[in-house]
């Protein structure tokens, strides 16, 4: 039989290896490359003059309301066989990660709807480039700003969309503000919204102050993300030296041409949980052991008394001799 001592020594070995069970350990999982495209067609905007490659990487597109613009689209196909490729026009939107996406086929309202095509298929014969021509007509109630869209350019399971960049004559305004600021762990999330009718490219400073002074300052930075006129995208921030313990305040400021700026501030709490669930566990452990030890000690020191006759205690039988020699003395 162990002793009380060995009872709480077992008591706080196995507090100790579940505490160790608990914590997180560090590590890494590799990624897998992804696969270079093997596609055999481009497409992008058509060069000037003999319409050789020009490096434009999107279309720009300008003008007042009520007018007409016009430019090329290039499909070159470098395979030893014909392909035939579909186009339209769509309007561009901001991912929820700030990705650059289009609208499906039939959710423009903007420059995919003002956009056409002189064809909606064109079939490029093998080692060729067509040049196609397409149009946008800004309507005459078109609101003054920025109007992204995009040419899709689709042949089988593929499609890509070359970007059209329009903007419309009249007043500009840039307008950003950023909220919805928490920390998680070891990362801050933020929310960035384009309040104006200009695309914006956004640059960020991140600074943040704790009970016994600054933790975190960084200088201002342009993110690698296009925000779009009247999107928000959700956004993050690494934190990988957090603190262990304390109080802190985490404060985001937000740029961008024209103007454009915002600042909001967060608070979070760092706490060891770990740690000090296992020091708890361990005082309850210690608290336990000492409860059971007193009571063993208790019921060790405690004179036996298995119900027998003739095992009463010194008083019982003194008591018992006197009644006796009562009853004898009135005999």
């Amino acid at each position: 039989m162990l002793s009380p001592i060995g009872h709480a020594a077992r008591l706080v070995l196995a507090v100790l290896l579940f505490t160790f069970a608990v914590t997180p350990v560090a590590g890494a999982s590799a990624r897998r490359p992804t696969p270079a495209s093997t596609a055999s067609w481009t497409a992008q905007p058509a060069g000037s003059g003999s319409g050789t490659d020009g490096g434009r990487p999107y279309f720009y597109l300008e003008g007042p309301p009520g007018t007409v613009l016009q430019d090329r689209l290039s499909v070159t196909n470098s395979g030893t066989t014909p392909v035939t490729v579909r186009l339209r026009g769509a309007d561009a939107y901001n991912a929820e990660d700030g990705d650059f996406t289009v609208r499906g086929g039939k959710g423009s309202t903007g420059t995919g709807a003002w956009l056409r095509t002189a064809a909606a298929q064109v079939t490029v014969p093998a080692r060729t480039r067509a040049d196609v021509p397409f149009s946008v007509t800004v309507p005459t109630g078109a609101t003054p700003g920025d109007h992204p869209g995009a040419i899709v350019v689709q042949s089988g399971d593929r499609s890509v969309g070359v970007r059209v960049r329009l903007r419309v004559g009249g007043p500009t305004l840039a307008a950003l503000t950023v909220e919805d600021v928490t920390v998680s762990g070891r990362t801050i999330h933020y929310t960035l919204v384009n309040r104006g009718n200009t695309a914006l490219a956004p640059r960020i400073a991140v600074g943040s102050d704790g009970v016994f002074g600054t933790l975190l300052r960084r200088e201002a930075r342009t993110l690698p993300v296009e925000l779009l006129p009247g999107q928000r995208v959700r956004l993050s921030e690494p934190w990988r030296d957090t603190p262990a313990l304390d109080s802190v305040t985490v404060r985001l400021r937000v740029t961008a041409a024209g103007g454009a700026h915002s600042e909001a501030t967060a608070r979070a709490v760092f706490v060891p949980w770990v740690p000090v669930a296992g020091s708890a566990l361990l005082l309850l452990a210690a608290v336990a052991a000492g409860v059971y030890a007193y009571r063993l000690r208790r019921s060790h020191g405690r004179p036996p008394d298995d119900g027998r006759p003739g095992q009463s205690s010194g008083v019982q039988r003194h008591s018992e001799r006197r009644h006796l020699v009562k009853a004898g003395a009135e005999s």
